[in-house]
């Protein structure tokens, strides 16, 4: 009888904890992860790469429930152009009009809320910091097994990256470049 008890009660204990989903931090594999930028001006636009440094997204089971990033500044890289013209602009990129990335080699995403959208899609919403100046932010992301994908639009006037921005100064004409920029983030863990 006392091993009935015993197996009946191991059952449920195990049947209970088997029912809940177990809570699990995955390692970004910043290796095999990719992010890309893309900037716009009036008369085009420029693209590129930048690394991960470290990063991890938390579940619940299969569900989303949070995670937090790093990205390496100064691994800014153009790779629509080459020669002068690409050392020009991830110099200006690197500088203090831009990201000032000697005083921030860093930036940063912690991921605050996340809310399922359908059964790999969510919503997310994070706090991003970029010059030692942090933001909200909310994008789409979908998870498939060890893969995920987002599209951020970062609004570069929120974080006083004010060089070519139509939201600081007037008549620059064909000067101008756009506030907002696109990163474009494949996840492997």
């Amino acid at each position: 009888m006392k091993t009935k008890l015993f197996s009946l009660a191991f059952a449920l204990v195990f049947g209970v904890v088997s029912a809940n989903p177990i809570d699990e931090k995955k390692t970004v594999d910043v290796e095999k992860s990719k992010v890309t930028w893309k900037g716009y001006k009036v008369t085009g636009s420029h693209e590129g790469t930048i690394s991960l440094k470290e990063g991890y997204l938390d579940f619940e089971g299969e569900k989303l429930t949070g995670g937090m990033f790093v990205v390496d500044m100064t691994t800014i890289n153009t790779t629509d152009l080459s020669g002068d013209m690409k050392g020009k602009l991830d110099g200006h990129l690197n500088s203090a009009d831009f990201f000032g990335v000697e005083e921030h080699k860093t930036s940063t995403l912690k991921i605050t809320d996340v809310k399922a959208k359908g059964k790999n899609a969510y919503e997310v919403t994070g706090d991003l910091t970029i010059k030692g100046t942090t933001k909200p932010i909310t994008f789409e992301m979908s998870v498939y097994g060890s893969k995920a994908t987002a599209s951020l639009k970062v609004d570069r006037a929120a974080y006083d990256i004010r060089y070519g921005s139509g939201s600081f100064f007037d008549n620059l004409g064909d000067k101008t470049i756009y506030d907002e920029f696109d990163l474009v983030v494949d996840l492997e863990f």
